[in-house]
């Protein structure tokens, strides 16, 4: 018997082995849930391909655009169409600008700002909104969105992330008190630094990840398959009364002056 046996869970932000949400993805799978697996780009939906092999059961994959608003009513019919419910939401999607992390957080651009705070944060409410039927139907269920310890300290070369990712923890709370007693309880996980797609679009990772060893009381750095666990913990009944909270999974560096 798995954690997870007899659930439906969405996991969004695959985009290839490295990913935070296939690590995540694989946990679920492990416990027993049956998975729905967006995916944005075609090359995207290629990675995909080679990795669901992994796999005990065959997902259900339907393209998806967080920022377009058709996009997300084709994903929550392509739901509807096989799913009463939906006992699990991961939110694992987040974008900026190349030139937005790479200057001086002084020279964001408008339009830069705009758009990572469209795809980071305000994706986790139109994405929620969008299953929010099914997550209803199912009672009790879980969103858990990804963040990161930039949203509360500054974290050279993160920058306009950093401020996307603090909107994003103010969602989560906001969402909690909405959905709270309608059974859906939502939570962020923040991770350390770790090399995936995103990460390695961040300047100053190599000296991220090395900080972990040197600084953190627990001297290693953290894998897709930790935050896959964590996750497993807060998709689950274990976790039915937590919600609005950001659980760091950083080997301890976050209470590291």
């Amino acid at each position: 018997m798995g954690l997870l046996d007899g659930k439906v869970a969405l996991v969004a932000g695959i985009a290839n082995k490295r990913s935070i949400a296939w690590g995540i993805a694989r946990a679920f799978d492990r416990e027993g849930a049956e998975l729905i697996l967006p995916y944005q780009i075609p090359r995207f939906k290629e990675n995909l391909a080679k990795l669901l092999p992994e796999l005990a059961r065959p997902p259900l994959t339907v393209q998806l655009d967080v920022t377009d608003d058709e996009s997300l009513a084709s994903l929550q019919k392509a739901v509807a169409e096989r799913y009463d419910a939906v006992h699990v939401l991961v939110h694992s999607v987040a974008h900026a600008k190349p030139e937005d992390m790479s200057a001086r957080f002084l020279e964001t651009s408008r339009e830069g700002y705009q758009f990572a705070q469209d795809v980071s944060a305000y994706s986790l409410t139109a994405l929620t909104r969008a299953l929010y039927s099914q997550l209803k139907a199912a009672g009790r269920a879980s969103v858990i969105t990804m963040t990161h310890q930039g949203s509360v300290r500054v974290m050279p070369g993160y920058n306009v992330m950093g401020v996307a990712k603090a909107a994003l923890e103010a969602t989560v709370r906001y969402l909690a008190f909405d959905l709270g007693r309608e059974g859906i309880r939502v939570n962020a996980i923040s991770a350390g630094p770790i090399k995936t797609l995103a990460g390695s679009g961040v300047k100053g990772i190599s000296t991220a990840l090395h900080a972990t060893l040197e600084r953190a009381p627990i001297p290693e750095n953290i894998t897709t398959e930790d935050i896959g666990n964590a996750a497993v913990f807060l998709a689950s009944s274990w976790s039915e009364r937590i919600t609005g909270t950001v659980l760091y999974v950083d080997s301890g560096s976050h209470i590291v002056g």
